[in-house]
């Protein structure tokens, strides 16, 4: 494990060098939790999200897409049960003032212990939690002498609930202004825009509703990097179906999320289930798809099944019918009538996903040279299809018009895909930055490109290269990012 974090310190210093990200405010020393992404980090971003919408929205003719706004009526939260239930308890340590989330404090203790107790000691923990037994919650971490990692000490106060959403006011005038709230999840907005969409896009059930967006949460204890921040991007999608046909489509979409995962490049054994054991109280099944990150196995996705809860409560708070009449029920021999859907939903993060990604990615490789001498070097093999560029071009000198011959196929290309065109620097330093970057195509241009039309292509991964025509470079590229 040690190794694995040094690694992944190492992929934290190599984003920012590289242009994926940077601390947001670095220039006045930081903002806690929350991050930029750079101008590499930021397209490959963008294709991440665009390979999730293609699949929802273009893949799938029964879902469609919609972008519902951050600020939402205060309402909606209290129907969601967010203003009432969305927080953490929490615990301070007095000697350094240093504050906890109970669980993630508990947990943490319970990775030192043997196997018997931990399960134990989580065991109540669980309990505790499910009750809201604050009291029970501090009894059990000093009973168990859980200490503080910086002051060493026990010296804890009382468990508190903090809640997770930022509040801010809607008005023009301050003392006239009401409370809102920046939403701590994309999902709402897909709620309360269920009959706008059934009905003038004529969906019929099942139908889904995808889509990205930010969300903003007040961690207490953010870490791990852009695991968990304060503001964050979601890809969401609530699918709705006849009661008593949700366990089906959970199962459906359980199996078909894991799939689109391993189709951008995870590797199925980086991937598994974990099964909720504790529900949410509006759920009947839950799940995460997990992922083994350089600090553990975590979560990367969930898929739940949240009943009819969500349509329920905005229907009660709003004193409106959220129903949906089903025509096919008589087909079936069944009578027609109207029914409040079930939901399946599917919610990956983006910025887990991008962490995955380049987690993945990220390679420091060594290897002995014909004349017996060392080289290495730091690549990002990231999969080509969604790679922030696709193919760097590189004329071999700054002369004798192949810069000109570079720049025509330069103009060829980037109609079709993200290029990169670079003449300074000795060609084989210019091949160690795009390794770095992560560019997987790599063109040189050179006395010979004058003579027959042919260039040099480099691959990433294997640091082959070959003597292929010009003339195939743009549909060579276009095949492996398809």
């Amino acid at each position: 494990m040690a190794n694995e974090i040094n690694n992944f310190q190492e992929i934290i210093s190599h984003c920012k060098e590289y242009g994926y990200i940077f601390q947001s405010s670095e220039l006045y020393d930081g903002l806690s939790a929350v991050y930029d992404y750079g101008q590499m980090g930021a397209q490959l971003k963008k294709n991440l999200r665009d390979e999730w919408w293609k699949s929802m929205t273009q893949l799938h003719d029964n879902i469609v897409g919609i972008d519902a706004a951050i600020f939402m009526h205060p309402t909606v939260w209290k129907a969601s049960g967010h203003v009432d239930n969305f927080s953490d308890p929490m615990i301070d340590n007095k000697d350094s003032n240093k504050r906890y989330r109970v669980d993630h404090l508990i947990e943490a203790h319970a990775e030192t212990l043997e196997k018997t107790s931990a399960e134990a000691l989580i065991t109540e923990m669980d309990r505790l939690l499910a009750s809201d037994d604050l009291a029970g919650l501090k009894t059990l971490i000093e009973s168990n002498k859980i200490k503080c990692s910086i002051s060493k000490t026990c010296n804890w106060t009382d468990v508190r609930q903090f809640n997770l959403m930022f509040s801010t006011q809607i008005g023009s005038v301050a003392e006239e202004a009401d409370t809102i709230y920046l939403r701590p999840e994309t999902a709402q907005g897909i709620f309360v825009n269920f009959l706008n969409v059934q009905k003038t896009g004529r969906m019929k059930i099942p139908f889904g509703i995808a889509q990205t967006g930010k969300a903003f949460r007040n961690e207490i204890v953010a870490r791990q990097f852009i695991f968990r921040m304060r503001e964050f991007e979601q890809m969401e999608m609530q699918f709705f179906v006849r009661p008593g046909t949700q366990m089906e489509w959970y199962n459906f979409w359980k199996e078909t999320r894991k799939k689109w995962h391993e189709s951008i490049g995870i590797p199925s054994e980086k991937l598994r289930y974990h099964d909720h054991v504790k529900l949410a109280h509006y759920a009947d099944a839950a799940l995460d798809i997990e992922f083994e990150f350089p600090f553990g196995w975590k979560e990367l996705e969930g898929i739940h099944s949240r009943t009819d809860f969500d349509l329920t409560q905005h229907a009660k708070y709003s004193k409106k019918k959220i129903q949906y009449f089903d025509n096919d029920l008589n087909s079936e021999g069944k009578p027609y009538g109207n029914y409040t859907p079930f939901v399946v939903e599917t919610s990956v993060g983006l910025d887990r996903l991008f962490l995955t990604v380049i987690s993945l990615a990220y390679a420091e490789e060594k290897w002995n040279k014909e004349d017996g001498t060392e080289d290495s070097r730091v690549v990002m093999k990231i999969p080509a299809k969604i790679a922030p560029i696709k193919l760097a071009i590189l004329p071999l000198l700054k002369k004798d018009g192949l810069p000109e011959i570079a720049t025509e196929l330069m103009n060829e290309c980037k109609q079709h895909f993200h290029c990169f065109y670079e003449e300074k620097d000795a060609i084989g330093k210019r091949y160690r930055r795009m390794d770095a970057i992560g560019t997987p195509f790599c063109v040189t241009i050179d006395h010979q490109t004058k003579e027959d039309n042919t260039v040099t292509i480099r691959y990433r991964d294997t640091m082959t290269q070959e003597r292929i025509p010009m003339s195939e470079i743009k549909n060579l590229v276009q095949k492996a990012c398809w």
